[in-house]
């Protein structure tokens, strides 16, 4: 689905930092609702891949103790202690809401095995076997949603919009997220609407 209307509509503010190039046509996706805010995190510009194509966004939970918010930089520490490039994920949603820029957006992430040169992931903080997500995480994560799948023409629907486990044998994104997907891709495609 497009969201050009919405582009022209409610579009006060371009999103180039979700990661695209200068000079890249998906840069003039504007949206009014969703910053991205940029953590300092550093990838060697030399051992990043481009995505050829993006197929797929996958949703996550950070895991860890109920009521932990870990920040972008907090899960680039921890997985760069696992020998990772850095943080996996392309985005964080904190549970106020706040969406942090994890590993750039046009970039192949370490999310999704099998899946990650074909995918964007979204986290969101928090443990959803022990917790249910935020209001606030899931309308950012709405509207967040709403700017991928317009940016990468991908289509808004139960195929392309996943669960972590719907493509691996894990719990992610815990049974509280996972029972929302539905109801946060209506709201993407109802935020592509106005």
């Amino acid at each position: 689905m497009e969201c050009g209307e919405w582009r022209v509509k409610r579009g006060t503010r371009f999103l180039n930092h979700l990661g695209f190039t200068d000079g890249h046509t998906k840069e003039e996706i504007v949206v009014e609702a969703v910053s991205v805010l940029e953590r300092g995190l550093f990838f060697p510009p030399e051992l990043l891949v481009l995505r050829d194509a993006t197929e797929l966004i996958v949703l996550h939970h950070t895991g860890g103790a109920a009521g932990e918010d870990p920040s972008a930089a907090e899960i680039d520490a921890i997985h760069r202690g696992q020998r990772w490039l850095g943080v996996g994920y392309h985005y964080l949603i904190r549970k106020d809401g706040t969406v942090e820029r994890g590993r750039p957006a046009p970039v192949v992430g370490a999310h999704t095995a099998g899946v990650n040169a074909r995918s964007v992931g979204v986290a969101l903080c928090g443990n959803f076997c022990e917790e249910e997500p935020t209001a606030a995480q899931v309308e950012s994560c709405a509207m967040l949603l709403a700017v991928l799948a317009s940016a990468y023409d991908v289509p808004m629907d139960a195929e392309h919009i996943v669960g972590h486990r719907d493509l691996a044998a894990t719990a992610c994104p815990g049974d509280a997220l996972y029972a929302r997907i539905e109801e946060i891709i209506g709201k993407a495609i109802w935020y592509c609407e106005q």
